[in-house]
């Protein structure tokens, strides 16, 4: 359906996936995926932003590419309006309704994939006529659904609510949780923690060697009165937003601590104490900074290796 080689989705990183991680993962045969945001400074403009990382794409891939769009972004219609004018085959969308541009954008070809944490989100995207949903799990980095399903708990509960086909994320890093994942019905996979950690993130070296140094302990959720979240755990953010939460802060003055961009601060300005460094649960698993084309290659191999160990058991 989307025209790739291998069933891996890169995730839309909000400030990091650029049009040249995007490209180096398509080329390698996943799907690349560019974020409006990726580099802009904090007060930018995302839609000359995402017309100069879409126009960059085409110079660096003949392969298709995606661009994730949160649907509560203030400027959502206009991002449309540059996807549209640019024939972008693939959108990703979350965070809102997917009734509101799915028609819209499959009117111009484009195919429409949508993050859900449930099974009821899941079949209303399907009424919506999305032709993919990802079905992201509580191990996820970044946002999170207010359920907080586990990954392995939700994907087979999607895939018995919907007959499209579902991309399952959060907390997959390798090939033992692709292989994992098809097992319990997913037909793709879509990782962005991994993704940070390669050669071509513009993310700072703070964050990706702080991902390759942290074990299975390092991340923690935060912000459930908002939007539940999940990070690395630092010396001062998330224990000062913990302990904002647990002492009952209005949503007012945690949005006045946080600031504009928190995840800007850690993941492009590498400034871990005072911003929020989005990781996923597996990321005791990420040892070495690779390329991500060796990243996909390690993937695909791998996959085959555990099938084969699977059938010899």
């Amino acid at each position: 359906m989307l025209e790739i080689a291998y069933p891996i989705l890169q995730g839309g990183m909000l400030w990091l996936a650029d049009a040249g991680l995007a490209a180096t993962v398509s080329n390698a045969g996943g799907l690349g995926v560019i974020s409006p945001m990726a580099g802009m400074k904090p007060r930018g403009n995302p839609i000359k932003n995402l017309n100069t990382q879409i126009a960059k794409a085409k110079k660096l891939t003949d392969k298709p590419f995606g661009v994730n769009i949160p649907l509560d972004l203030r400027d959502c219609g206009l991002l449309m309006d540059v996807i549209m004018e640019h024939q972008v085959p693939v959108v990703v969308t979350a965070a809102g309704d997917p009734h509101l541009y799915t028609e819209l954008l499959k009117s111009f070809g484009t195919k429409v994939i949508h993050v859900v944490s449930s099974a009821k989100h899941a079949r209303s995207a399907e009424k919506a006529g999305v032709d993919v949903v990802v079905a992201e799990g509580v191990e996820a980095a970044a946002r999170n659904g207010f359920d907080e399903t586990p990954l392995f708990s939700l994907i087979p509960q999607v895939v018995d609510a919907v007959k499209i086909p579902v991309i399952a994320a959060g907390g997959i890093v390798d090939s033992r949780g692709i292989a994992a994942a098809l097992a319990l019905g997913a037909e793709g996979v879509q990782l962005g923690t991994r993704f940070v950690a390669v050669k071509e993130n513009i993310a700072h070296e703070n964050y990706k060697n702080a991902i390759v140094g942290t074990d299975e302990a390092g991340t923690v959720m935060t912000l459930r009165s908002l939007i539940p979240s999940r990070s690395l755990k630092n010396t001062v953010f998330s224990q000062v937003l913990l302990g904002m939460e647990q002492a009952r802060a209005s949503t007012d003055e945690i949005r006045e601590f946080m600031g504009h961009a928190a995840s800007r601060r850690a993941g492009l300005e590498g400034d871990l104490d005072n911003g929020e460094a989005y990781c996923g649960s597996s990321v005791g698993l990420i040892r070495e900074i690779l390329s991500a084309k060796e990243v996909i290659e390690r993937l695909v191999d791998g996959y085959s290796a555990v099938v084969k160990k699977l059938q010899s058991s």
